[in-house]
């Protein structure tokens, strides 16, 4: 006996040395992707993926970022992302960003960088089927890493746009959060170093300093190149090795040092308040050594940290759903932080007055798990949910977007995050999941909230600091909770069933497929109309859509309110058997979303499934039509928690720009506007219950549209059983005109609210429009051409936006009208100039026209984009809704591409015409508050 004891227990020790061995095991790089490291030690990753076609993206990434910033260059490792696209040696000036335009790379969509406190990225997407343009993007690449001119001129210039950049950000979350940075950072470097820099050194530094930056920094041994695309990895392997040997380190180069933010082993607290918070929130960060994921059980780890944050979600989730939830809302999770390290949060907005109650009933949900852990079911569900996504990655491995590979390959030059792929991600969790117990998820748990280096944060409005708890308060509200045996978690049971009601099936009397476009249109006996196209862009991704006409346009004012919002209300209640608990769990674990929605012209369904779930995504929209639930007491929870929210919205000061602005452009239309109390009470609960049943009581007057990885025979009898099964009244009902349309004539007004010295312009300009294809590219074009000068004159020219924005939009139903739209933020004291020079542009492009080089720009940028867009299911989802919804032909393959051929500098002139005329122009501005105002 005892020698067969001591066999036992020798085995067991070799197993566990087996496990340890296994789990330090470092993951390998993913074999697909070519890596490697020149002389200098510059580093590159080379990968070939055809998703999309004749497409490539590149990654220039520095271990660079305003961290290493000395106190004379605070904002210079930003400042000097921004001059590598204001020349280089290959490219002067602005002659970058125009070469790309006309290859058809759009400057902020496509083109476009980042700096962080570690690192600077810049991003650059491009084709690969036009001879030269590949081999160009690795130049600019090698320009990008130590070929910027500088040019002291260039560098005056872009300062006032990185001021404007910088004034964009001012707001009620900036100013507490340069309250709040120095104490959940630990008064460590980071806390100063933020990328955007400071208004003193923007201002006023040298070209010099900004020289000397980049010279220290930008070198080889902390650069690498990210190629991932439809390209020959042997040639671009040979290119980069041409064009970076020869970069050259400093001679006496300065070491690249290495920050973190250091746990002091205490707790922290600390309470703001704001003119303009509209919320109290309070927020507790337990911050702890970052995980850092290398070795096969850094993985497992990794695994786990998924793991439980699915289910402290699912518990706050569950929370929410209850009529009688605590609080408005409530976070919980455990996430990389910053500095080297992770944290474990929980986040709660508090219902108006009721921030001491809203926290302990948040705190014991923390106490709960630490004292007994996660349940079986909880711990099923989420190993089933995460297979489920790992499964869709792994089917999808030949069909992921390159831009995800090298993202992936960014983090693993950056910070070492392991990169191997998803057939060994995969391989790894089929053998960690079934491994993972209960008590590993509640030391997992234990590890994380710990009773150290844990920070307070309270967040609220100005007017309610008074009765604001302290961090004595606060402590002694943890205390007594965590001195209490809480009960343990429990949940009930169902086997029931998602519909009270089997469905019989109907039949399907029609059938036709439209060659040209590759459609097939199913017609039901009920009435009912179906369109189904099978791709082949991801291997399990079925989209869907459903609309029928009315939607809210059919109600008078009086239950307009009760209208608008009954597909958010009466789906919170449930569907079918199940309550909006059970149906969550339900769900768990199954690829699919569902959600119901009423329009101002229409009513219908959005939704999305995997192959294996259509079924389960089609008896839930089956579900929606047939088997609504009424909970009153879920309603009235639901309108107490809009009440809290709106309670403070006219503290804000964007709020209010949109409201008011909402009310001007409409005439305070009584159907547009923002949120209020009153509209709030107007909301009656059996209305919104009885108007969503009628809205989807006619399956007569609704077509569904399904795009994607469809099995044409399989799918046919689930159409059937589910959607050839509604109800129909065959009413065929119409929507009504209820002129929603902006006041004609010419209005200006400044709207003063906010203490930041920040404005907000909007210009827009409206009519009657003649609604069709070749008018919609017109528009198209009109926009792009007018983006381009606005963004060269106010921004590149003036130095006094940052980002401005032209919008323009034409709608066919319920009448035909148009909006074109220019937005932007800027100083106070140069709006009039702003505006000026913006109506100058439209003036110049109206009398002369644009340029042929920017409407061949646009035409470059259009057909790029119309290229990689016809690869996926959501375009083809999107295009034929639209036209059917507006009685357009699904006659051309080819769409509006065609059309682009017809475009001029003389038709885009003749549209500035007619769109920018001034009989129906509106200005609205918002400016910081002054006195008298």
């Amino acid at each position: 006996m005892y020698l067969i004891k001591l066999r036992n227990m020798l085995l067991v020790v070799l197993l566990l040395a087996v496990q340890v061995a296994f789990g330090q095991q470092l993951i390998p790089v993913d074999p697909k992707v070519k890596t490697g490291k020149l002389s200098n030690g510059f580093t590159y990753f080379i990968r070939q993926n055809q998703h999309p076609e004749n497409r490539v993206v590149m990654y220039l990434v520095n271990k660079v970022g305003s961290i290493l910033e000395t106190d004379e260059q605070l904002g210079l490792a930003h400042f000097m992302e921004h001059m590598s696209f204001n020349g280089t040696t290959h490219f002067p000036k602005n002659e970058l960003v125009d070469y790309l335009q006309k290859a058809g790379v759009r400057f902020g969509a496509d083109l476009n960088a980042y700096t962080g406190f570690e690192e600077t990225v810049y991003e650059l997407p491009i084709p690969t089927d036009r001879p030269g343009l590949l081999d160009n993007g690795i130049r600019i690449m090698r320009d990008w890493a130590n070929s910027a001119l500088l040019d002291p001129l260039e560098i005056d210039k872009e300062r006032g746009v990185i001021l404007e950049e910088k004034r964009l950000k001012k707001s009620v979350a900036e100013r507490l959060r340069e309250q709040y940075f120095s104490v959940i950072l630990n008064g460590s470097r980071y806390a100063s170093r933020l990328p955007i820099g400071t208004d003193e050194v923007l201002k006023h530094f040298k070209p010099a300093t900004l020289e000397r930056f980049y010279q220290d920094w930008y070198r080889p041994n902390l650069q690498a190149i990210i190629v991932v695309g439809d390209i020959d990895p042997a040639h671009l392997e040979s290119v980069i090795k041409k064009e970076f040997s020869g970069l050259k380190n400093p001679v006496s180069e300065k070491p690249r040092p290495s920050y973190s933010i250091p746990l002091n082993n205490k707790n922290q607290f600390i309470s703001l308040t704001d003119k303009e918070q509209t919320s109290t929130q309070i927020e507790v960060l337990i911050k702890q050594q970052a995980l850092k994921v290398s070795t096969v059980g850094d993985y497992r780890q990794l695994i786990m940290r998924s793991l439980c944050n699915q289910m402290l979600k699912s518990r706050c989730d569950e929370i929410m759903l209850r009529a009688d939830a605590p609080f408005l809302q409530a976070n919980m999770g455990i996430n990389s932080f910053l500095g080297g390290l992770d944290a474990f949060s929980l986040s709660i907005t508090a219902r108006p007055g009721a921030l001491e109650s809203g926290f302990k009933a948040a705190w014991v949900e923390v106490t709960r798990l630490k004292q007994f852990g996660f349940t079986a079911p909880e711990l099923d569900r989420a190993k089933k949910s995460f297979l489920v996504s790992m499964e869709s990655a792994w089917k999808e491995q030949d069909k992921t977007a390159s831009e995800k590979y090298a993202k992936e390959y960014v983090q693993l030059f950056l910070n070492n995050v392991a990169a191997p792929g998803i057939e060994k991600e995969y391989e790894l969790t089929k053998k960690a999941l079934p491994e993972i117990t209960l008590e590993e998820m509640h030391q997992f748990v234990l590890r994380a909230i710990k009773d150290v280096n844990r920070d307070i944060m309270i967040m609220a409005p100005e007017r309610e600091k008074a009765g604001l708890p302290s961090q004595e308060r606060v402590d002694s509200w943890i205390k007594a909770i965590e001195l209490q045996k809480q009960v343990a978690y429990t949940e009930g049971v169902t086997m029931k069933d998602l519909l009270i009601q089997q469905p019989t099936a109907g039949t399907i009397v029609s059938e036709s497929f439209n060659k040209e476009i590759g459609f097939t249109k199913i017609t039901m006996k009920n009435g009912l109309t179906v369109f189904l196209k099978k791709t082949a862009f991801k291997n399990d991704e079925i989209l869907f859509t459903a609309f029928g006409k009315g939607g809210t346009s059919v109600y008078d004012i009086k239950d307009y309110q009760s209208a608008a919002n009954a597909a958010n209300l009466i789906p919170a209640a449930g569907i079918g058997n199940l309550n909006s608990s059970e149906l969550q769990k339900y769900l768990s674990g199954k690829k699919l979303q569902v959600v119901p929605y009423i329009s101002y012209l229409t009513q219908g369904i959005s939704g999305s499934s995997g192959n294996q779930d259509l079924e389960t995504a089609l008896k839930l929209t089956h579900a929606y039509f047939t088997e609504a639930r009424n909970d009153k007491a879920i309603f009235e929870s639901i309108i107490e928690r809009s009440k809290a929210t709106i309670v403070n919205r006219g503290s804000d000061p964007n709020s209010v720009f949109q409201d008011s602005s909402l009310a001007l452009i409409y005439a305070n239309h009584p159907r547009m506007g923002g949120p209020t109390l009153h509209k709030l009470l107007q909301i009656d609960n059996d209305r919104a219950y009885t108007i969503f049943k009628e809205r989807f009581s006619d399956a007569a007057n609704f077509t569904f549209i399904f795009v994607g990885s469809i099995d044409t025979v399989t799918i046919r009898p689930l159409l059937e059983k589910y959607l050839g099964s509604l109800p129909a009244t065959n009413a065929r009902e119409q929507f009504k005109d209820r002129g929603i349309v902006p006041v004609t004539g010419r209005l200006s007004k400044n709207i003063y609210k906010g203490r930041e010295q920040k404005a907000t312009v909007n210009l827009l300009f409206s009519g009657a429009y003649s609604y069709g294809l070749e008018e919609n590219v017109q528009m198209a074009a009109l926009k792009e051409v007018l983006q381009i000068r606005i963004m060269e004159r106010l921004r590149e020219a003036e130095s006094g936006v940052y980002s401005p924005q032209v919008t323009i939009t034409g709608t066919k139903y319920p009448k035909a009208v148009y909006q074109c739209q220019i937005t932007f933020g800027c100083a106070p004291e140069n709006v009039d100039k702003l505006i000026s020079s913006a109506l100058d542009e439209i003036k110049r492009l109206k009398n002369d026209g644009p340029s042929q080089i920017d409407v061949d720009k646009w035409k470059a940028e259009f057909r790029r984009t119309l290229e990689t867009q016809r690869q996926t299911n959501i375009y083809w989802l999107s295009k034929v809704s639209t036209y059917l919804q507006n009685d357009l032909s699904l006659t051309s393959s080819d769409f509006n591409n065609a059309i682009v051929d017809k475009i001029t500098p003389q038709t885009v002139r003749e549209a500035a015409n007619l769109y920018f005329n001034d009989k129906n122009y509106i200005r609205l501005t918002l400016l910081p508050e002054k006195e008298n105002h």
